[in-house]
């Protein structure tokens, strides 16, 4: 292998590099002393991220099984941001946890499938991804072997995750039938609308569904965040979803262009049912991770409508969002595994007075919170604002109409947990919480990267320009 087919593989040789060295670490007891460990992971973690933006051409190998383009690389590097910033976040966490080893072998073995499924140029090698992705993610999800919801959280997301596999490749088998060669180009080549490639078309697109939480596909989601580790929860919602939609976007977009007239009317359905279903499903909920989950899958329903632009605008407005979604979810769940970790209690309840007792992290889940749910001037207002205007685009005037009117909706499911914090009394308040620096750190970026993004208009036309290296 050349230099240059090294280069290629960069983000990969380096997270497999990790798993090698952790699996030495664990052989020889090397994180008896944690905080040294933990120093040196996130070490490892800042020289991977900064690795990323080494300038790298665009080519493939393995006969275009794998490929890279400046969007892949732009992805890659969101995500490898997320993973230092979940890392981090996770840091009192991981200090008294026994089996943080453990912990990051599973998490960096979902990421190397994450960059394999994004650098796939055939179907068989996103399949490998996707599957290489998940299944650390149940073992991870029940990461808490004493607690039975845990095991529960690990139960259904691998149950789930073998129900849409198996969806999803049977539509792959019909789709091979149909065309014959399951590589990008000869699918863009010879793909054309007709009963078969429309039922392969359908039977994939559930398989990513079930992924990204989609309505009527989301049952798995608000029992695993709910059961899995703070940490987990965090990878689950911000680089596992926001990995999925950017596969999910190169795939309408290019292998699936040609069949736009027929899932431009599944994905609006799917995107007024997951923002409506979302919604209302988070009124009734009392712990707080669970009104994130239906927050999240609310969130992309809102992502549906921007790609449901079918357009450049959409492209460029959905990887835009994620990387919006991104800073809030990291702030939002850092702030809970806080309070978590210190007091063990995750119910909205046990919010009430927060603002009194902890005020920092009261008003950085709030700033969070007001990002989720487009309040201005967050960034997450002007990321909705243009998921919206690439439906205007397309005409989409009744699921643009259902949008509007979840957006409103939503404030109330986030407004309450703000009213909690800030408004309420408790007979029982939580106690002050100690700051530490890895966690104040990561708030602090986040809530920078919240307040400034949007108003950052750089930072969306580079999206865009880089959206033009699709076909």
């Amino acid at each position: 292998m050349n230099f240059n087919s090294f280069m290629l593989l960069r983000f990969e040789w380096i997270i497999a590099l990790i798993i090698l060295l952790l699996l030495f670490f664990k052989l020889n007891d090397f994180d008896s002393k944690p905080k040294l460990f933990l120093l040196f992971i996130n070490v490892l973690l800042l020289l991977n991220l900064i690795a990323g933006f080494i300038f790298i051409p665009e080519s493939s190998l393995f006969t275009g099984f794998f490929r890279t383009t400046k969007l892949v690389v732009f992805e890659k590097n969101i995500l490898n941001l997320g993973l230092l910033l979940i890392s981090l976040a996770s840091y009192q966490w991981l200090l008294t946890n026994k089996n943080r080893i453990e912990f990051y072998i599973l998490i960096f073995s979902s990421i190397l499938g994450i960059f394999t499924m994004l650098s796939a140029g055939h179907i068989l090698m996103l399949y490998l991804g996707l599957e290489m992705s998940t299944i650390p993610l149940a073992a991870a999800a029940n990461f808490n072997k004493n607690q039975k919801n845990s095991s529960e959280a690990g139960i259904k997301l691998i149950l789930s995750s073998a129900f849409s596999t198996g969806m999803m490749l049977f539509g792959i088998s019909l789709l091979y039938g149909a065309i014959g060669n399951l590589s990008f180009e000869a699918i863009i080549a010879n793909l054309h609308p007709n009963p078969l490639t429309l039922l392969a078309f359908s039977f994939i697109i559930s398989g990513f569904a079930f992924k990204m939480s989609v309505v009527p596909f989301h049952l798995w989601t608000a029992d695993v965040y709910e059961g899995s580790p703070v940490a987990v929860t965090n990878y689950l919602s911000v680089i596992s979803k926001g990995s999925i939609i950017f596969v999910f976007v190169s795939v309408l977009y290019t292998i699936f262009g040609s069949l736009k007239d027929a899932w431009l009317l599944a994905i609006s359905i799917l995107a007024m049912l997951s923002m409506t279903i979302g919604n209302l499903f988070a009124l009734r909920q009392e712990n707080i991770k669970r009104l994130l989950a239906f927050s999240s899958i609310t969130q992309v329903g809102f992502v549906l409508v921007g790609i449901a632009g079918a357009s450049k605008i959409g492209m460029t407005s959905a990887i835009y969002f994620i990387i919006i979604y991104l800073f809030s979810n990291v702030a939002s769940f850092g702030v809970i595994g806080a309070i978590a970790e210190s007091t063990g209690r995750e119910t909205l309840e046990h919010y009430k007075g927060l603002y009194k007792s902890n005020p920092f992290y009261a008003l950085m889940l709030a700033i969070s919170l007001f990002s989720l749910a487009g309040i201005p001037p967050t960034a997450g207002f002007f990321g909705k604002l243009f998921l919206l205007t690439s439906g205007i685009g397309s005409g989409l005037y009744l699921l643009l109409a259902i949008a509007a009117i979840n957006l409103v909706l939503s404030l109330y499911n986030y407004f309450r947990v703000v009213k909690f914090m800030f408004i309420d009394e408790s007979q029982e308040p939580l106690p002050a919480i100690s700051k530490n620096f890895a966690l104040t750190l990561v708030l602090v970026v986040c809530i920078s990267g919240i307040l400034l993004i949007g108003f950052c208009k750089p930072m969306y036309q580079f999206v865009y320009l880089l959206g033009f290296g699709m076909k």
